[in-house]
């Protein structure tokens, strides 16, 4: 039988991930475009069309900014209406459609994760105390070892930083998607920070670093948790892309949470900007003991709308370049599909949040904001209101694209876009002030 899944992996071109001798194979090394082409041909694909380019505006494929063209499929998939079209009517069918919306995320967008995913053990590296914002701290340095048994030639130890006032008992905690090398990569914010922020309120924040759980590239692919559990080898279509992997990370740290009487694991935030707002997003999704999502400038596969032609394109994300946050079949919606052909949208993706709060911020298109599509992850954020109301929550009350600086929180679902650039900074304030209303 051995013999017989070697010749075919052999005819097949793949690497079984044992030797003859029973010796496990080491990870597959494959460039991100290697590993693109090879899931281009898993899905019978040989070209897929071209991004935007963002950085020249005389280019050919130069990034549309202009509103007359930027919205060639307007209609959207229906988030109240199964998909044989009968009409959500309750809370209970809403529980019926929303497995169906799931469903047609993991087969075609974000990806399946796998039922055999190892158990994490959490570990305390370093505490010590320390000064946030002149308040006293207690700052602990976390590592959570991932169970490697199953294939020993990968490490996945989950690095994560936790720090909560000191004598804290059950406060609120913000946990923040950033990847630790990217420290020292920008400018200090002014004070206060957002740090600072969270802990003059009396509340706590940890700080996970994703590049630990999955790798930012596709080259990782066959590494990191996804690599550990097809044992080294690329992936299939509907397996999970990095976004997937890193809530499931955020995840695991929440589990960690639970067990500290410090934090109140009930009152859990997961925010993130950029792609890690993207990742956010999912997470809320995918994870319903997060309480609430503050989802920063998270574009194109996260809050903004894939039928959108504005700033970064589905394109994009299907590339080389990025498509290891998502699924491998995400690509096919790049050539020969189009996004028009996508069973969803993000405006779904949001509503699978309901009836937990969730802010969507973005910043100015003039700061440099409009490759994230401002105005598109507006325009999700209203139609996922719906499902708010279906849940006897309150949503959006306007479908007016608000200006700069005008903070619609009256209700659950909520959205701002500041005056500032590529960062949730400015929205601090205003998102700490809508998350009160819940945890204080």
């Amino acid at each position: 039988m051995r013999n017989a899944i070697l010749f075919a992996a052999l005819v097949l071109g793949v690497t079984p991930a044992f030797a003859a001798d029973s010796t496990p194979r080491p990870p597959r090394e494959l460039t991100a475009e290697q590993d693109h082409k090879l899931m281009m041909d898993q899905l019978g694909i040989t070209s897929i069309r071209q991004g935007a380019n963002g950085r020249d505006a005389n280019a050919p494929n130069a990034a549309n900014y202009d509103e007359a063209k930027g919205n060639p499929y307007p209609d959207l998939p229906a988030v109240l209406k199964f998909d044989n079209g009968k009409p959500v009517k309750n809370a209970r069918d809403w529980k019926k459609r929303r497995a169906e919306i799931v469903e047609h995320f993991d087969r075609e967008v974000y990806g399946r994760m796998p039922r055999n995913v190892p158990g994490v053990t959490w570990s305390v590296k370093e505490s010590r105390e320390d000064v946030v914002g002149g308040k006293p701290v207690v700052f602990r340095k976390l590592v959570g070892h991932v169970d490697n048994s199953a294939y020993p030639l990968i490490d996945v130890n989950i690095e994560a930083e936790l720090t909560t006032p000191k004598d804290a008992k059950s406060v609120p905690v913000i946990v923040e998607f950033f990847p630790f090398e990217f420290r020292g990569r920008f400018p200090p914010p002014p004070s206060p920070t957002w740090q600072e922020q969270v802990i003059a309120r009396g509340w706590a924040y940890a700080i996970l670093s994703t590049t630990t759980i999955q790798a930012d590239n596709g080259a990782g692919l066959t590494r990191g948790i996804i690599g550990l559990v097809n044992k080294g080898q690329p992936r299939k279509p509907e397996d999970w892309g990095a976004l997937r992997a890193w809530g499931w990370g955020a995840s695991r740290l929440l589990d960690h949470l639970e067990t500290l009487p410090e934090v109140d694991a009930k009152r859990a935030v997961i925010e993130g900007v950029s792609r890690f707002g993207k990742a956010s997003l999912v997470t809320m999704a995918y994870e319903p003991r997060f309480a609430m999502g503050f989802i920063g400038s998270s574009g194109m596969g996260g809050a903004a709308l894939h039928r959108r032609r504005i700033g970064e394109l589905l394109e994009n994300v299907a590339g080389s370049g990025e498509y290891h946050w998502m699924a491998g079949n995400y690509i096919k919606y790049a050539g020969p599909l189009t996004a028009r052909d996508l069973p969803v949208d993000s405006h779904q993706l949001i509503a699978l949040s309901a009836p937990r709060p969730l802010f969507i911020g973005a910043g100015a298109p003039e700061q440099g904001d409009a490759w994230v599509d401002p105005r598109g992850m507006f325009m999700a954020t209203v139609a996922a209101s719906t499902v708010y109301r279906l849940l006897g929550k309150r949503a959006l009350d306007t479908t007016e694209f608000p200006p700069i600086e005008t903070a619609l929180t009256s209700g659950e679902l909520a959205y701002r876009q500041h005056a500032g650039g590529h960062t949730s900074g400015p929205n601090w304030p205003v998102f700490l002030e809508f998350a009160a209303r819940y945890f204080e």
